[in-house]
Formats: C-alpha cells, sequence, structure tokens
C-alpha cells in the first residue's frame, strides 16, 4: 500500500501507479544515545516518597480555608486580599506585636497566604521544588529545610523594617518603611531553591550530566527571573524575606550530606529528632495562635470596632508618625513632616495620662529639632544635636515598655497603626 495517498501497490513496485511516490522501505533514524548514567540515578533517587511535601501543601490550604471562613466566605476576598485583622490574627508578621512578646510569629507565616493566586503560586511552587530535595535528602531533613529556612526568611523580613533607610538600589530593594503584615511560604520556597543551587555545585563531581544541567548553575535562571520580578513588585513582595531564605537554604546544603543512591534509608536519629522538634514547634506556634484568637471570626472586629481599641490606634499612629518625623530631622536634616506631625500628636486622643505624658514628650523632641535647625552648625550645636537623640532614645525605651504592657489589651486583630 502507498504511504502517500493509500493505493494498492504490487509486489517489488517501486513506485505507486497512482501518485508515483517512491515505496521503497525508509531507513529508520539512529536512536539518540540514552544517557543510562542518568537514567539508574534517576530511578535511584526520584521514586522515593515526597510526603511531607503533600502535608505541607495541605497544611497551607486547610489554614487558607480557615482565613476564609473568618473572613465570611466572599468571593471577594479570595482575589484582593483577606483583611489586615483576619492575617494578623492567623500569625501574620507584624514587627510591632513580635515585639509584644508574640514570638510564634516568627514561625506562623510561611502557613498563611494573603489571597488564593498567592496561595496557587506557592504551592504549586512547592509541589515542582518540594518532592526534588525530599526525595535527595529525606523527609527528615526536608522538614527541617522547610521550618529553618521559612523562619529565617521572617527573621530577615522583620530586620529590614526600617523607615529611615537612604533610597538606594539596595535600600528600595531589602528594605521596608511601613510595619505591615506580611506572610506566606515563598522564604522557605527559596530555601529548597537555595538547597537544590549548592547540591548541584556541590555534588557536579559526583552526579550525571541530565543532573549536573538541572541543578547547580541550571537553578541560576530562576534566581535571577524571581529577584528581578522581586524588584519590580517591591513594595508588595517581600524580598528580604525571599533572600532570607535563600541564603540559609545554600548555607543549610554546605553542611549537610545527602541520601545517595544505594545508600541506607535509614535516617540518624539526631534528623529524626530535628524533625520531631521542628514539627512541634510549627504546632505549638499554632495553638498560640489559637490561644490568642478573639473570635471565630476576626474579621467582625473590623467592623464592630470598640472606642477604646480605635483611641489606641489613632494614636498610635500618630506617635509613629512623630517618631519617624524626628528621625528625618536629626539624620536627614529634613524639617518638612515636624509641623504635620506636631499637629497630628494634637489631634490624637491619649488613652491614658502615661500615654499623654508621652506623646508630650515627644512633641517636645519635635520643636527642640525644628528649633535647632535654624542654629549655625558649629560644635556647640552638634553637641546639643547629640543630647537630644541620646534623650530620644531614651523616650523611645519608655515608650517601648509602654506599648508592651497596652498592646496586650488590645485585640491581636486590630489593623496595623
Amino acid at each position: 500500500m502507498c504511504r502517500q495517498c493509500g493505493a494498492i501497490v504490487g509486489a517489488g513496485e517501486t513506485q505507486c501507479a497512482v501518485c508515483g511516490a517512491s515505496t521503497a522501505p525508509q531507513q529508520r533514524p539512529a536512536h539518540a544515545q540514552v544517557d543510562h548514567e542518568t537514567m539508574r540515578f534517576a530511578r535511584a533517587v526520584l521514586n522515593r516518597p515526597y510526603k511531607f511535601t503533600i502535608i505541607i501543601l495541605i497544611a497551607n490550604l486547610f489554614v487558607f480555608l480557615l482565613m476564609w471562613q473568618s473572613s465570611g466566605l466572599t468571593s471577594q476576598v479570595l482575589w484582593n486580599a483577606f483583611p489586615e485583622p483576619v492575617l494578623e490574627a492567623y500569625g501574620a508578621k507584624l514587627n510591632v506585636l513580635i515585639q509584644a512578646g508574640q514570638w510564634w510569629r516568627f514561625v506562623t507565616p510561611m502557613f498563611i497566604h494573603v489571597n488564593l493566586p498567592h496561595l496557587l503560586v506557592n504551592m504549586y511552587s512547592l509541589w515542582v521544588v518540594g518532592p526534588y530535595v525530599e526525595r535527595l535528602y529525606g523527609s527528615a531533613r526536608f522538614v527541617v529545610f522547610w521550618v529553618l529556612t521559612g523562619i529565617a526568611g521572617v527573621v530577615a523580613s522583620y530586620l529590614t523594617v526600617r523607615p529611615n533607610m537612604p533610597g538606594s538600589f539596595l535600600g528600595r530593594f531589602f528594605f521596608k518603611p511601613l510595619d505591615v503584615p506580611s506572610a506566606g511560604a515563598s522564604g522557605a520556597l527559596f530555601g529548597l531553591v537555595g538547597v537544590l543551587f549548592v547540591f548541584g555545585i556541590k555534588f557536579r563531581h559526583e552526579l550525571p550530566e541530565g543532573f549536573k544541567r538541572a541543578f547547580g548553575t541550571g537553578m541560576l535562571p530562576i534566581i535571577l527571573i524571581n529577584l528581578f520580578i522581586g524588584y519590580i513588585g517591591r513594595g508588595v513582595i517581600d524580598n528580604a524575606a525571599h533572600m532570607g531564605g535563600l541564603l540559609s537554604g545554600a548555607a543549610l546544603a554546605v553542611v549537610v550530606q545527602y541520601r545517595r543512591p544505594g545508600e541506607h534509608k535509614g535516617v540518624a536519629v539526631i534528623w529524626r529528632v530535628l524533625q520531631v522538634a521542628a514539627l512541634g514547634l510549627v504546632a505549638v506556634c499554632f495553638f498560640q495562635v489559637a490561644r490568642h484568637l478573639n473570635s471565630p471570626r476576626p474579621v467582625q472586629l473590623q467592623l464592630q470596632v470598640k472606642p477604646e481599641n480605635l483611641v489606641f490606634l489613632i494614636y498610635a499612629n500618630a506617635m509613629n508618625q512623630g517618631q519617624e518625623a524626628f528621625r528625618q530631622a536629626i539624620h536627614d536634616n529634613d524639617m518638612s513632616n515636624i509641623d504635620v506631625s506636631i499637629k497630628a500628636l494634637d489631634q490624637a486622643p491619649a488613652p491614658d495620662p502615661k500615654a499623654d505624658e508621652l506623646k508630650g514628650r515627644l512633641k517636645e523632641f519635635l520643636s527642640r529639632a525644628k528649633t535647632q535647625s535654624s542654629q549655625p552648625a558649629n560644635a556647640a550645636t552638634q553637641k546639643e544635636k547629640t543630647r537630644l537623640d541620646e534623650d530620644f532614645v531614651a523616650w523611645s525605651k519608655e515608650y517601648g515598655e509602654w506599648l508592651k504592657t497596652t498592646v496586650g489589651l488590645v485585640p491581636t486583630t486590630s489593623p496595623s497603626p
């Protein structure tokens, strides 16, 4: 039969009588060489289970559904964002609450997300990257990697809330001017990417070619693209958390060995203990979250704010504005916000007599800074500036102590100042 037109061709004929196509047997192309070493390595490693990747994925989804329920189960919040009170109630990172003693917020943010697209992107990334790390290093190491790099990302985010950092390239990339809720698994995900990056470089001499191309320097395009996206989306994307996770994951991979093909599957006792400790820490942190939930539907607190809590929020916002104006005046010689800040402090009600005293002293600092700006620059002026800065530092500690005792009385679901 002719392969071209389907007509029947007689035996021994070399050409179709209908269409003229050749009926000679065609030579099959030679098969591409198979990289047998890569195949053996892949079968030995990639057949291992990755159950904790699935468990973490389900845990993130479960927490997300709880947050959606607390937000009223509306479709709008799925695509926009959960209300800030809900994010804070479920453990988002907020510096002022961490400073008030809510230490568990160093752990819980890696399991919560602000909206559905945020969850889907991170969980897809976990589904792609997580199984490789868990199969290469084993479940115990994988869990430790996830928790430690996630915490490192939150710590990096915590340390980079700096209103007065200069507007340099690195300053705009890493530092955040406002203390706003931060959450997401991306710090831990970058940690897994850091693990695979170092894994490919560290073991390049024993890995088959296919794995050398996939990991190590093969991860560079992924890292660079995400850093570029982070720079474009600065102000929305927490780049400090990403870099904290990436660097901590790379550091862990430098000192931790992976489980080679054929190696006994037994896990060292120390890694099993660390795995249990990491899971226990996560459980304790979410127990703290549950203990501090004032309502099964925290969003109601946003809709029915108690008058005394509203007073605190207005006061705290004015105090934050005044402190930033003072720092700009002292460190940047920028007096443009002093008058506005003093006016905001005048209008802000004080929750208690101590708060009123602290507010009055802050206004005094602002007035002194403004007066000092009109003085000629000399040794005496510099000495007065140093003394003023020292007085402000002492006042800041006193204000911080008052804030710690007061925040405990304000629902953790209150919007951040």
